[in-house]
């Protein structure tokens, strides 16, 4: 079986399991160290994250850009589409940018590098964010009528205003469901062939944007911060880091 495993190997994988099993432990180690961060980074009171909250509202009510508790109110009169909202903004993030990158890395393995580093580098630009303005979330601000859309179609509360290990709710600036939602939709849109696909993953980040403003996860100006988060880390990942291995870090989207 061992034989056969390994015979198998160059076939399934481009590189073998070394360096499958190397790129493992390369992004599950930045993942994780990111999200440890991401959840210690508590250096700052709950009320500087409200107080963030309310200059973010106060900007928007200055632009006449205030619509978050307009498209929450639209959300929650369709219950088909707050729930089905609610289930992407738990079930989609992680399950869709794992399942990215593993198809990345078996069918289009000489892009999977540069997709790579831009994740890694848009998850040390998010942590300057969550430390420099920890920002409560709408969901927090029930005086505006926003709902926890996501506590409520589970079933059990997720409102709370302490940090652990793992999560911080005042990590809302960048949002990197948007974030990583655009690294994926461009990534897959120019290297996926049927022409469908290519539409469904270009539109991609536009529906994590809905969802993550209609659930009261996030302001307008979040998502937007997560969008320049992942144009910078583009930039980053081909102005450097490409630059510096032309040959194993550039993006080969000539390949689909």
């Amino acid at each position: 079986m061992l034989a056969r495993l390994r015979a198998a190997a160059p076939r399934a994988l481009p590189n073998g399991w070394p360096d499958a099993v190397r790129q493992l432990l390369v992004f599950a180690a930045a993942y994780y160290a990111y999200r440890l961060v991401r959840g210690a980074v508590d250096g700052h009171t709950t009320a500087t994250a409200f107080e963030h909250a309310r200059d973010i509202i106060g900007i928007e009510r200055s632009l006449h850009l205030f619509v978050e508790p307009a498209v929450q109110a639209w959300g929650t009169s369709k219950p088909w589409l707050i729930d089905f909202s609610s289930w992407m903004y738990v079930n989609a993030h992680l399950p869709l940018m794992i399942g990215s990158l593993i198809w990345l890395y078996v069918f289009r393995n000489r892009a999977f590098y540069f997709v790579r580093n831009v994740f890694v580098v848009s998850m040390g630009l998010a942590l300057l964010g969550y430390l420099f303005f920890p920002t409560a979330p709408p969901r927090l601000f029930r005086e505006w009528g926003f709902e926890d859309s996501v506590s409520n179609f589970l079933g059990f509360n997720t409102d709370t205003s302490a940090t652990s290990a793992l999560v911080n709710p005042f990590a809302a600036i960048p949002s990197m469901h948007v974030c990583f939602a655009l690294i994926i939709g461009f990534s897959l849109s120019r290297l996926v062939r049927p022409r469908p696909l290519k539409v469904a993953w270009a539109l991609y980040p536009v529906l994590m944007t809905f969802v993550v403003v209609v659930t009261a996860n996030h302001w307008w100006m979040d998502a937007a911060l997560g969008a320049l988060t992942a144009l910078v880390s583009v930039t980053v990942a081909q102005a450097l880091l490409a630059r510096a291995r032309p040959d194993d870090w550039a993006f080969a989207g000539a390949q689909a």
